[in-house]
């Protein structure tokens, strides 16, 4: 089984608060773009993992397998601490699941705030519910996909959606961009979540996110705020570059997704000029 785990963007992401366990809470919507990992799951003797494309840290060098893959009776832990891996070893505690080989295709930058380790993680679950009949509900699947990591749930459904809480907790809300255009610019910087997290001062915004992207899109552009900006944007002046420069492209609205690094541009037609921010990392396309 072939699948594709794609990215996610911010649209919005406000700190409201720092909780009792260390965590913060937040509000954001997810919305779901193109950019994708390729994922090959399939029975096998023994188990397996590979990777390729763009290197993953602390997880099995692209293009290796170890050899003869886990030992029977040992745990797939042995071969990488990937997501995938931890994922299938997941649902092996609770289910027979047979070994299988799983080949990963990266190219959603690492570390970028798009979610793509997460989308990983949730879319090994969800193929190997569907491979081996598990009969996994929706919520069965987030509650696995939640031990994973924050935004891990997200991506069993993969759809449009106010989250809250950890950014685990969902509702539905009525956006569509279909038809839109968007344009994401990585230029490979890795921020440490914690040094993301150090200067933002949790507060609760006076309007409701929810409220603030039912405006017209262009709207967005001074009140559709993700607060990691204010905090990495100083030290970090490509990130404001690359923003600038898609306001001067014609996006209807700029952003960082997540806390970084990956700033994105949302436009009303397929835009020009987006090969100018060469070295970096660019995709675009349009949105559903």
């Amino acid at each position: 089984m072939v699948v594709f785990p794609s990215a996610k963007i911010n649209l919005g992401l406000r700190i409201t608060e720092k909780r009792p366990d260390g965590f913060h809470n937040l509000e954001s919507c997810f919305y779901p773009v193109g950019w994708a990992d390729a994922l090959e799951i399939r029975p096998a003797e023994r188990f397996s993992f590979q990777s390729s494309g763009l290197t993953i840290p602390g997880g099995a060098p692209p293009g290796s397998v170890p050899p003869g893959g886990a030992p029977p009776g040992g745990t797939a832990s042995e071969v990488s601490t990937n997501l995938c891996v931890k994922a299938y070893e997941l649902l092996a505690r609770d289910y027979s699941l047979p070994p299988v080989e799983i080949h990963l295709l990266k190219a959603i930058p690492i570390g970028a705030g798009l979610g793509g380790g997460s989308a990983d993680a949730a879319f090994t679950i969800r193929a190997l519910n569907e491979l081996f009949g598990l009969q996994l509900t929706t919520l069965r699947q987030q509650d696995y996909a939640r031990t994973l990591g924050s935004d891990c749930a997200f991506f069993i459904e993969n759809k449009p959606t106010y989250c809250y809480g950890k950014g685990d907790q969902f509702e539905e809300i009525p956006l569509r961009l279909t038809g839109k255009w968007i344009v994401l610019v990585n230029p490979g910087l890795h921020i440490a979540t914690a040094e993301a997290y150090a200067r933002v001062r949790p507060a609760r915004p006076a309007t409701d996110l929810r409220e603030l992207l039912q405006l017209p899109i262009a709207g967005w552009r001074t009140t559709v705020v993700n607060d990691f900006e204010a905090s990495l944007f100083p030290g970090y002046p490509q990130l404001s570059a690359i923003k600038d420069k898609l306001y001067e492209l014609g996006a209807l609205y700029a952003s960082m997704s997540g806390s970084g690094s990956t700033v994105y541009g949302i436009f009303e037609n397929e835009p020009e000029g987006s090969n100018n921010f060469s070295p970096y990392a660019v995709w675009q396309g349009e949105l559903s």
